[in-house]
């Protein structure tokens, strides 16, 4: 990795509201050594678009068959000096190009603790809807670097919270959107400035 003194440039990935992605955005925006040059997005209705134009900050809006079948737009994203990917909210499965393209650069934010309540189909709603229906007394996050497989890449970072027996999916969820907030942008950080790769 290049020395901390030099601009490390972020692209977002997100699918949603991008709530995460202008918690980050705002958290870099002053920043001396990191930026987000680039947001990329797979839904032309995601409300991080909107979030990206009030910034300035171009989106890269992304197809499936490119980018899970094909070259993974690795060029377009290199073309911005991408040094990290960052995915807030992104619900397709990074292909091999990208992480190729990008090793021990890919990190992830997952509303669980991992290894629980991961894989295939659990973001979001769902994530909370299931740790309800189990009755758990805590939750999380889990921020961790990617590799090919879902939510199974090194864990960087977990962070819990108390979860009543009365709480809704949706209580769950504010639970957890406050520790995402809290602590993605200082543990991004940190993941850079201090050159923490798996194994580590």
């Amino acid at each position: 990795m290049t020395s901390d003194s030099s601009q490390q440039r972020l692209a977002v990935f997100a699918s949603g509201t991008g709530s995460n992605t202008a918690n980050l955005i705002l958290y870099f925006q002053q920043h001396p050594s990191i930026s987000i040059p680039l947001i990329v997005t797979n839904n032309p209705q995601a409300g991080v678009i909107q979030i990206a134009r009030q910034y300035q900050i171009p989106v890269l809006l992304i197809e499936k068959e490119k980018f899970q079948k094909r070259d993974a737009y690795v060029a377009e994203i290199q073309a911005y000096g991408i040094n990290w990917i960052i995915l807030a909210g992104f619900l397709w499965k990074v292909p091999l190009p990208l992480i190729e393209a990008f090793p021990h650069r890919i990190i992830n934010i997952h509303p669980a603790l991992l290894p629980k309540y991961g894989g295939k189909g659990m973001y979001g709603i769902k994530v909370h809807q299931a740790i309800a229906e189990a009755g758990e007394s805590e939750t999380g996050i889990t921020i961790h670097f990617v590799n090919e497989h879902y939510d199974d890449g090194l864990p960087i970072f977990q962070a819990t919270c108390a979860v009543a027996p009365t709480d809704t999916p949706e209580q769950i969820a504010q639970k957890v959107h406050a520790l995402e907030y809290t602590h993605f942008p200082k543990v991004i950080e940190d993941t850079i400035l201090h050159n923490i790769e798996p194994g580590n």
